[in-house]
């Protein structure tokens, strides 16, 4: 099986009250526990890459790590380019062989982020490639995104047909409480499901993107913290809340964070417990496990995907 758009799966997940997953790669441990879990879970997947992690692991490297999955698990899998921040960017992943980019303009005046948006959207479109725009800035930290609490901003519903129609973007992602990466929320996160609501009923059937949506889960940075780390009070999106929006207009559900300390907090405990410990494979390998079990749980507890292949 070829890799896929995303335009099939969303259909699919709107018409199914369930959202796909949409978790980030950096390296052959995080694809193969990914991808692991979708085969057993008989889930659809989106695998995503950022420009920070294409520059990392090179772009031919991880669409071959890709490709290979594919063969392995005969699974319909897209990948997506995560936060493209120019047009430069976009095209370069559509020629390499992505299926679907991100355009993220949110950061631009309207006017410029259609702009930008509606240029990337052309040159995909003529190469069957499907596009994701963005409306709405979330705060927090992940690879080059970088938004304070003072210009997080939530996505204008009054701004949502309009910005649909002029770019032609095939799903949009907003700004609803989520944040990125293991963000210290001030107190527990809260969702505005009122402007999903009305941003549901303007665009019927449309596909909607939730970014930064992991769950920090405390078991991990409970065990950061003990081997070293410091991230008191760190919290994320309750789960309950990405159930109730899967069930909603909201397609596709981007997890990074939760991976990231899935594998770091295996990583320092191994290497905290057995000091003299210098085979990766003693530490990479346990650090796939984990990132297995936290993917299964996502696609069948929260996302609501599984056997949905």
């Amino acid at each position: 099986m070829p890799l896929v758009t995303t335009k099939e799966m969303f259909k699919k997940a709107y018409e199914g009250g369930y959202a796909i997953g949409a978790f980030n790669v950096n390296n052959m441990e995080i694809v193969q526990g990914i991808t692991e879990a979708a085969k057993e879970a008989n889930a659809p997947l989106i695998l995503q890459v950022s420009a920070g992690a294409r520059k990392y692991a090179n772009h031919t490297y991880l669409v071959k790590l890709i490709e290979a999955a594919i063969i392995e698990t005969g699974l319909p899998i897209a990948v997506h380019l995560d936060h493209g921040d120019s047009f430069e960017l976009c095209k370069s992943c559509i020629d390499g062989g992505f299926t679907s980019v991100m355009i993220d303009g949110s950061h631009l005046p309207f006017e410029e982020n259609i702009k930008l948006t509606k240029q990337v959207v052309d040159y995909a479109h003529s190469r069957g490639v499907v596009v994701e725009g963005e409306l709405g800035r979330l705060a927090g930290i992940e690879d080059a995104v970088n938004v304070s609490d003072e210009d997080a901003a939530f996505t204008d519903p009054d701004e949502v047909e309009e910005f649909v129609e002029r770019t032609g973007v095939d799903s949009l992602a907003i700004a609803i409480g989520t944040s990125h990466g293991a963000y210290k929320f001030k107190g527990e996160a809260k969702l505005r499901f009122d402007i999903l609501e009305e941003i549901q009923r303007r665009l019927p059937g449309f596909p909607i993107v939730l970014h930064g949506a992991s769950s920090v889960i405390p078991e991990y940075v409970e065990t950061i913290n003990k081997y070293g780390g410091q991230m008191p009070g760190a919290k994320g999106v309750p789960e309950d809340m990405l159930r109730k929006a899967a069930s909603m207009a909201v397609c596709k559900i981007n997890i990074d964070s939760d991976l990231r300390l899935a594998m770091t907090a295996t990583i320092r405990k191994i290497l905290a417990e057995i000091p003299g410990e210098f085979d990766p494979r003693k530490y990479l390998g346990p650090a796939r496990s984990e990132i297995k079990k936290i993917v299964l749980h996502k696609l069948n507890n929260v996302l609501g995907c599984a056997g949905k292949a």
